[in-house]
């Protein structure tokens, strides 16, 4: 059986980011992959019933995905409004839709504060970035599913053919 994969909604061209944007992932095999049936499609922060657009949220004082879900940091919007609950929620429920659809990867945006997986912002909202992983990555990757940017997708092909064969 294919292996499935959890993809964030926006990169598979869903106006469902912050800001009310896409960010489409252009990638001859995404359109392979979507006939296959290997693409399960997520926006964590709008499972848990947050709004598009809403304020831009970042995990504060230079934490990461596993100090929140530890409860060691939290993640704030812009105003300063504490929306630690809504991103926790938002990555427990991706697990729950990736261990229900079985799948074994996760193909996630980088950079926002769910599913950034190779950098988040900082907490200062000045646009500055260092390398972590957002609270939905972090809980994937803490039960067991491989989790990859949207600019490893390349990676995530060669994993793939790695277990399955050439594609």
């Amino acid at each position: 059986m294919p292996a499935k994969i959890l993809v964030s909604a926006c990169l598979m061209g869903h106006a469902v980011r912050y800001d009310g944007q896409s960010k489409p992932l252009v990638h001859p095999v995404i359109d392979r992959w979507r006939a296959e049936g290997r693409l399960v499609t997520i926006c964590p922060e709008m499972s848990a019933g947050m709004p598009v657009p809403r304020p831009p949220a970042e995990i504060a004082a230079r934490a990461v995905g596993k100090d929140v879900l530890a409860g060691n940091a939290r993640v704030v919007e812009i105003n300063g409004r504490d929306v630690t609950g809504d991103f926790v929620q938002a990555a427990e429920n991706a697990l729950s839709l990736a261990r229900e659809a079985a799948c074994r990867f996760a193909l996630l945006i980088d950079g926002s504060p769910s599913c950034g997986s190779g950098f988040v912002y900082d907490g200062s909202f000045s646009g500055a970035r260092h390398p972590g992983e957002g609270v939905t990555a972090a809980l994937l990757a803490a039960n067991g599913i491989e989790v990859y940017s949207d600019r490893q997708i390349d990676a995530l092909i060669a994993r793939i053919e790695e277990l399955e064969g050439p594609q």
